[in-house]
């Protein structure tokens, strides 16, 4: 019956996927929805904002497969598109606790829906105490970033997952695997990180994503074009761009005011100036010191030297004389400031005049100098 009612749901699913917008989506993926129905489609709880009706149905439940003995999990994928929704799991829960442990799910139980499509699993721990099938639930509320509930949630989502306990078995002790050890019931007992009748079951929770296989507790095998603990990262055969970061294969999640397949494009037609950073449609982040549109207002603020004074036409250099730091003039400047320049470089009577009062200026400066004591002891040294 479940299946020929989840075909006839199959149309709502594919309007659903061709109206898929920038609004909160919330479904089981094909691949995990094959492995326990042996149909390949997806299951939608919310699609662009709207809790689908069927899932309100009381019935559900009878609706759908029981999710079988070897499948621990199930993963969920959600995203928020363009407006923010926090989320609150407020149940997680067994019906039949000697059968199934209650739900555990492997993000907080509290927080933001993700922008972008994430994966989370529920994984679903039997008692290992008696065989049979129980069902459990699965609490979900949904609020916008004003705190109003999405309608139709808190969302109620009951299913079933069968769990099979095994017997004894006498030839235990040859084939516990990966340390594990036969109890005196003649039941393999597993080291910590795996699972399964003779503990050939590798953990790693979160689950592998993208395809990616545990092959060790805790370590996934990751398959072409995905990388990270737990393959949730890609593999960018080009370098993503300005901040970007390689979130899937070849896929470049980038940062604010630039865009493009590997984030080489600006949202800023006028680059930004002065180390400013575009940070939207025609917005700069301007370092300090710097103002407007496109950071073109404003000055850079010398770095402090070491001579008592600014060397005006030179650098200053670090024990450069006895009295300790002192400017190194650049070429056609002399004088202990770097102010003046040298007689040959003059060619009018102008640039005599401006000379001469450049040296009445050095003048007063080293009287005011030696009037508030900073002269220091020693000879001084022109460069």
């Amino acid at each position: 019956m479940w299946k020929s009612l989840l075909l006839s749901f199959l149309v709502v699913y594919v309007n659903s996927l061709t109206r898929h917008g920038g609004d909160l989506s919330l479904w089981i993926s094909e691949h995990q929805v094959k492995m326990f129905s042996g149909i390949s489609m997806e299951i939608y709880a919310i699609v662009d904002g709207h809790v689908l009706a069927y899932i309100l149905d009381p019935n559900f439940e009878k609706y759908l497969p029981i999710i079988p003995s070897e499948v621990g999990y199930v993963n969920f994928t959600w995203k928020s598109g363009v407006k923010k929704y926090y989320y609150n799991f407020d149940r997680l829960q067994s019906f039949d606790e000697k059968i199934l442990e209650p739900p555990l799910i492997s993000i907080k139980t509290r927080g933001r829906v993700p922008r972008r499509p994430k994966v989370f699993s529920v994984l679903l721990p039997c008692s290992g105490n008696g065989s049979g099938i129980a069902s459990f639930g699965i609490g979900l509320l949904i609020e916008s970033r004003k705190g109003r509930p999405m309608p139709g949630t808190p969302l109620r989502l009951k299913l079933r997952k069968e769990c099979a306990h095994r017997g004894p078995d006498p030839e235990c002790d040859k084939k516990c695997a990966n340390g594990g050890r036969c109890n005196h019931e003649k039941i393999c007992q597993c080291l910590e990180g795996y699972m399964g009748q003779y503990c050939k079951t590798a953990l790693c929770y979160p689950q592998c994503m993208n395809g990616g296989v545990c092959s060790a507790p805790g370590i996934c095998s990751c398959p072409s074009g995905f990388q990270g603990r737990h393959c949730e990262g890609g593999i960018c055969a080009e370098k993503c761009q300005n901040g970007g970061k390689c979130v899937q294969k070849d896929t470049c999640e980038c940062s604010k005011g630039y865009y493009g397949l590997r984030c080489e494009y600006s949202k800023c037609i006028i680059p930004c100036l002065n180390g400013g950073r575009c940070r939207g449609v025609n917005k700069c982040k301007c370092p300090p010191n710097f103002r407007g549109d496109h950071c073109e207002i404003g000055r850079r603020v010398p770095q402090r030297s070491n001579c008592n004074r600014p060397c005006r036409h030179g650098i200053c250099r670090a024990g450069g004389s006895e009295a300790g730091p002192s400017c190194l003039c650049y070429t056609g400047w002399s004088g202990r400031l770097c102010n003046r320049k040298t007689p040959n470089s003059y060619d009018d009577e102008e640039d005599e005049e401006d000379y001469e009062d450049e040296e009445d200026e050095e003048d007063e400066e080293d009287e005011d100098d030696e009037t508030i004591g900073k002269k220091t002891h020693g000879k001084r040294m022109n460069v």
